[in-house]
């Protein structure tokens, strides 16, 4: 199906699953027009339907009826969009492959943002910047007793936010030395190729881009981290930023026929052993109704307000993993080896 009339989209600068799409709709050729979000949650006064959730982006699709629907989970808006547009597609044909590309995506999206809130709005200095210049990008021109208002405003609402995130005193250790280690694994990648699934972007580069423009772009000490220690993951993040140009074939991406590069499995392998036993004790905390999620996360004590989202995350890889053939299962199964992840999706 093609479509001729651009995708429509409300989004903010500040906000990495905005980039996300932006980095994946660019890559695609995929004609866009997107509005920055001028009203704190959702504009009143728009003719625009609101989403139930007022997330960002927010995508303004047809549903099935025909009618003009707000739409805000990016990752289900990527799969719906490989659908709606058939060339330059960033989810891997190989169903392997296309799985692996769904964990580093749903490790982006869910853990990473820890460290992307956790630095935003823990540090002095972050808090001071992201206060000043979140409120700028809706209202460019607004008097400066308004910014004033609206920045305090920010700062507290997602400060108190924190402990959704899981960012507190007692996970600071823990999601300082993950986000570390994720730049140093990460980093490994891109000496092995340009891309984390091959010589072409798949949906978990966007979904790490999107992340990554805030740590290494805009937040003062995550951004000094990755800027002096980790500069080949400072460069590939402005790279992202538009893939319209990148010409790409189907032999792009990694033929697993001949294993994963030991880079790819490094990274999974903490993916196997941080992300999913994390998502797996949320999970436990929200079925039970636990107010306080209290675990172990890398050997060390995780506390945080159990968060119901990602109990659903947990929910769709094992059924990805389960809707995999036999033999897809066991391929996957196979390369996976050592990295724990088949142990988390088994147990």
């Amino acid at each position: 199906m093609h479509h001729t009339n651009p995708v429509t989209l409300m989004g903010a600068p500040g906000s990495p699953y905005t980039r996300k799409m932006l980095g994946a709709l660019r890559f695609r050729r995929i004609p866009y027009q997107v509005s920055w979000q001028t009203r704190i949650g959702h504009d009143s006064e728009s003719s625009m339907p609101t989403p139930k959730v007022p997330l960002l982006p927010t995508f303004y699709l047809p549903n099935e009826q025909g009618e003009i629907v707000a739409v805000t989970d990016s990752t289900p808006l990527l799969r719906r969009f490989e659908q709606d547009f058939v060339d330059r597609s960033i989810i891997p044909p190989d169903p392997v492959l296309s799985f692996i590309n769904w964990l580093i995506e749903d490790y982006a999206d869910e853990w990473l943002t820890k460290a992307m809130f956790h630095y935003r709005w823990h540090y002095a200095a972050d808090v001071k910047k992201a206060g000043s210049i979140l409120p700028r990008w809706g209202h460019i021109s607004a008097p400066e007793a308004d910014i004033e208002f609206l920045s305090q405003f920010i700062s507290e609402r997602q400060i108190s936010r924190l402990s959704y995130v899981g960012s507190n005193d007692v996970t600071k250790p823990v999601i300082e030395s993950s986000f570390r280690r994720f730049l140093t694994l990460f980093s490994r990648c891109l000496q092995a190729g340009p891309f984390v699934l091959g010589k072409r972007p798949a949906s978990a580069d966007f979904a790490l881009y999107g992340q990554l423009t805030c740590l290494a772009l805009f937040d003062p000490t995550p951004s000094a981290i990755i800027s002096e220690e980790f500069p080949r993951v400072y460069a590939w993040t402005e790279l992202l930023e538009d893939l319209s140009g990148l010409e790409v074939t189907d032999e792009d991406w990694i033929d697993t026929r001949n294993g994963l590069p030991e880079e790819l499995v490094a990274l999974l392998s903490e993916i196997g052993h941080l992300y999913l036993p994390y998502l797996r004790a949320n999970a436990a905390a929200v079925h039970a109704g636990q107010e306080i999620l209290e675990t172990q996360v890398d050997g060390q004590v995780w506390t945080q307000t159990p968060f119901t989202y990602q109990a659903k995350c947990l929910q769709w890889t094992l059924e990805a993993y389960q809707n995999l053939d036999p033999d897809t299962q066991n391929r996957l199964d196979q390369l996976l080896v050592g990295t724990n992840i088949v142990e988390q999706l088994r147990s």
